[in-house]
C-alpha cells in the first residue's frame, strides 16, 4: 500500500501525540526514581552554562524572574588592538565547570552563592550584530534594561536581597565581549536608578582617553565608541558619579612627552581615583588597596555601584588571554584579595570583560580567573542580602559587635577539646 506525504504527516503527528500522553501518564514514584538515580552532573558533563545554572534565553522570556542574572555580552567590534573577546562568555562559562551548587561554599564569605536566598540564573547571551556597532549599541543597552528593570524574585519587603536604593531591583553580572559593553549597561543602569552611577574600574588602562586620542583627523560619532573610551563618553553623558568613582591597577602608557592624561583640566580623566599597579605594594600590599578604595567610595546604601573589571588588571603571566595585555599587573590571589575586602560596596551590576581565549594558554588560566572573580562578586551579591552578619574569612567568625573580641582559632580549640585516645582509654576504665 502506497502512502502520499500528507499519509505521513499525519501517521506521524498521531506517532507524536501517543507519545507525549504517554509521556504524562508516567507515574509519579517513577518519576522520583528517575531523578534519584540520573539527576546528578560532574563537574565536566552538562551543559556549559555558568556554574551549572539550569541555562534559560531570559530575553524570549518575558516571564522568567532572577535576583541575580548571568548574561553574556559576546561583542568585540570595539578593540583597538587584538580582537577575540567576542568568545570570553563561553570561555568563562566553560571555566567555571568546577562552581556548582552543591560544592560552592564560600569559606571567606560563610555562604554559598547558589544555595542561599537569590535565585540566580544563567541567561543566555544578547545577539549582538558584529556588523555594525552602531546598532550593537543599541542591542545591548535595550538588552540590558530590559533585565535590570525585571522584578526581582525576592521583594523589597523580604528580610534577604538588597536594601537601600537597590532593593527590589534585579542585578546583572555581565561576562564580555570587549570592555566598550560598559557604556550601555551604565546608561541602562542610570535609567533604572535615575542619578550618576559610582564606578570601581579594575584595568590596567584609563578607558576615559578622548577620541582623539586614536585620530584627531579621522573622526565619526560611531568611532567615539570604542574599549578605550566609553568613560569619557560615559562621563560626558552625566551617567559616572566622579567624585566617589575609581581606577585600580593602572600601568597604562600616555599620549605625549607628559603626563597631561592626568593633568590636563576640565577632562573626565580627573574625576577618578587612581591606583596604580605598583601602588600595591607602598599601600602594604591588597588590603592597602581595599582600604583606599572604601575610603573614596565608602557603604552609602543610598549610592549604586557599578564594578568593572577588565581581565587584564591581572598580569599576563597569569591571564594572557586578553586583547591589551601590560607586564607589571597583578597577581591572581592579589586581585582575589581586593575583591574580597570590598564585599560591603552597594554593587549594582558588574562586568568582566576582555576575556580572548584565543590568546589564552593551555591550561586556560584567564578564564579560570575571569570565572572566579565572577563567583567572588556574585558571592558578595548574595552575601549582602543574607540579613545578617555572615562573618566569614576562611572559618573565622568576624565579631559583629563594636567590642574587641579575640580571634579563636578554630582548630586548636577542636584539638584542645577532644582527648587523646589514652586518656580516653583511662577515663572509661
Amino acid at each position: 500500500m502506497k502512502l502520499s506525504w500528507t499519509g505521513l504527516w499525519v501517521l506521524a503527528g498521531t506517532a507524536l501525540c501517543c507519545s507525549h500522553h504517554d509521556e504524562e501518564a508516567v507515574p509519579q514514584e517513577v518519576r522520583e526514581e528517575l531523578l534519584k538515580k540520573w539527576n546528578q552532573e560532574w563537574s565536566f558533563s552538562g551543559h556549559a552554562s555558568f556554574a551549572h545554572l539550569k541555562p534559560v534565553k531570559c530575553l524570549v522570556e518575558p516571564d522568567e524572574k532572577y535576583d541575580i542574572a548571568i548574561i553574556g555580552a559576546p561583542f568585540d567590534t570595539a578593540v583597538s588592538y587584538r580582537p577575540g573577546a567576542r568568545f570570553g562568555p563561553r570561555a568563562i562559562r566553560a571555566a567555571s565547570a568546577r562552581q556548582m551548587a552543591g560544592t560552592s561554599y564560600n569559606t571567606r564569605a560563610g555562604i554559598n552563592p547558589y544555595s542561599s536566598w537569590a535565585t540566580v540564573k544563567d541567561c543566555g547571551d544578547i545577539p549582538i550584530t558584529p556588523f555594525d556597532n552602531g546598532l550593537a549599541e543599541r542591542q545591548m543597552y535595550e538588552a540590558f534594561l530590559e533585565l535590570g528593570t525585571r522584578s526581582p524574585v525576592t521583594p523589597a519587603s523580604s528580610e534577604y536581597g538588597s536594601k537601600g536604593i537597590s532593593a527590589g531591583k534585579s542585578k546583572l553580572v555581565t561576562l564580555g565581549g570587549d570592555h566598550s559593553v560598559a557604556l550601555p549597561a551604565l546608561r541602562a543602569l542610570y535609567q533604572i536608578y535615575q542619578k550618576p552611577i559610582t564606578v570601581l574600574h579594575f584595568d590596567a588602562h584609563l578607558d576615559t582617553w578622548n577620541p582623539v586620542r586614536y585620530s584627531a583627523y579621522w573622526q565619526s560619532e560611531q568611532s567615539a565608541f570604542n574599549h578605550g573610551s566609553f568613560f569619557h563618553k560615559a562621563s560626558r553623558e552625566g551617567l559616572i558619579c566622579n567624585s566617589t568613582s575609581a581606577h585600580a591597577g593602572l600601568r597604562t602608557r600616555l599620549t605625549g612627552i607628559d603626563d597631561s592624561d592626568y593633568t590636563a583640566p576640565g577632562t573626565p580623566e580627573q574625576g577618578f581615583m587612581r591606583i596604580h599597579a605598583d601602588d600595591i605594594d607602598e599601600l602594604g600590599g591588597p588590603m592597602g588597596v581595599v582600604n583606599k578604595i572604601m575610603e573614596r567610595i565608602g557603604l552609602d546604601l543610598d549610592q549604586p555601584v557599578y564594578l568593572s573589571v577588565d581581565i587584564d588588571v591581572l598580569d599576563p603571566s597569569t591571564a594572557p588571554g586578553t586583547g591589551t595585555p601590560e607586564p607589571g599587573g597583578w597577581t591572581t590571589r592579589e586581585f582575589i584579595r581586593i575583591l574580597r575586602g570590598i564585599e560591603k560596596l552597594n554593587i549594582v551590576g558588574a562586568d568582566i570583560v576582555e576575556v580572548s581565549p584565543s590568546y589564552d594558554n593551555k591550561g586556560e588560566t584567564t578564564a579560570l580567573a575571569a570565572a572566579q572573580v565572577a563567583y567572588e562578586i556574585i558571592t558578595s551579591m548574595v552575601k549582602n542580602g543574607a540579613g545578617k552578619d555572615l562573618g566569614g574569612w576562611y572559618g573565622r567568625k568576624e565579631s559583629v559587635t563594636q567590642e574587641s573580641v579575640p580571634v579563636v582559632d578554630a582548630e586548636a580549640e577542636v584539638e584542645a577539646e577532644v582527648p587523646e585516645p589514652e586518656s580516653v582509654l583511662k577515663d572509661e576504665l
